[in-house]
């Protein structure tokens, strides 16, 4: 039986892109929040009324405070993208495997986002930003639809000495960056294939796409982790919507090595 939600109040809200935003949630009753989330994880957000969405963390904060990026797809998307700041969400969680940073260690980080794909990868970014000494060179290298598209332009900015790269499908007449898609990136990012952790995440064409090229490079499948989350749904891998194979994603992954997960990539969706 799924445990009932949380009560958790909207903090702040950022708008991020103009079907986008950023909740930024913290217990509604100090001391009860949910925990141990990290980099990677989801929880299952609750729109009161409408119904509940997995939702990957975006940034997570002491005292149980999180952030979730939403995007309005759907009834409860919507809901939740259209939430202000004093309105209450049920959060549970969390569920499923993190990016396992920690795996990571004295390795060259390559972090390659798609879109919305940027949110679940942001906490690990975080991470490896505040601990330099615990890791070799980190890329981070960003795609999207249009720059209009791209989440949390101010941060990736400060990203800069992670040496960033940018690049968009569409660019427009004002845009002055790279474009095309994100694996074009690759040729200029600063990294040893042998001794580099890569972490993907985005349209499932881009992770296959981008896993690819990795491990073409010399990056080892087992150090390519990439983010599924096809379909999920309950969370408690009872429902099955979320099946691939032997995998239930939302106990399994999302996130999986690409030693598996290029196999499982290869059903198609329903």
């Amino acid at each position: 039986m799924s445990p009932p939600p949380v009560p958790y109040t909207v903090v702040a809200r950022a708008q991020e892109t103009a079907d986008s935003a950023t909740l930024r949630l913290a217990p509604a009753r100090r001391g009860h929040g949910l925990g141990p989330f990290t980099p990677g994880r989801f929880a299952m957000v609750y729109a009161f009324g409408v119904g509940e969405i997995p939702l990957s963390v975006s940034a997570i904060e002491p005292g149980g405070v999180l952030s979730h990026t939403v995007r309005s797809v759907g009834a409860v998307s919507d809901a939740l993208y259209r939430a202000r700041v004093g309105d209450t969400v049920g959060v549970r969680g969390p569920f499923g495997t993190g990016w396992e940073l920690e795996r990571a260690y004295g390795r060259d980080l390559l972090v390659v986002a798609g879109g919305i794909g940027l949110a679940p990868l942001r906490p690990l970014v975080r991470a490896a930003v505040s601990a330099p000494d615990d890791f070799g060179r980190l890329n981070v290298l960003i795609g999207a639809r249009t720059p209009e598209d791209l989440l949390y332009p101010g941060e990736a900015e400060k990203w800069r000495t992670a040496c960033t790269g940018v690049t968009v499908d569409h660019p427009g007449s004002t845009w002055r960056g790279e474009t095309g898609l994100v694996t074009r990136l690759l040729d200029a990012a600063q990294y040893d294939p042998a001794r580099t952790t890569a972490f993907v995440c985005g349209p499932e064409p881009m992770i296959r796409a981008t896993a690819r090229d990795l491990a073409h490079r010399g990056v080892p499948a087992e150090h390519i982790r990439v983010s599924l989350e096809r379909n999920m749904r309950c969370a408690t891998a009872t429902c099955g919507h979320c099946q691939l194979g032997p995998v239930l994603l939302c106990r399994d992954g999302p996130v999986i090595g690409f030693e598996r997960a290029e196999r499982l990539m290869s059903i198609r969706e329903l």
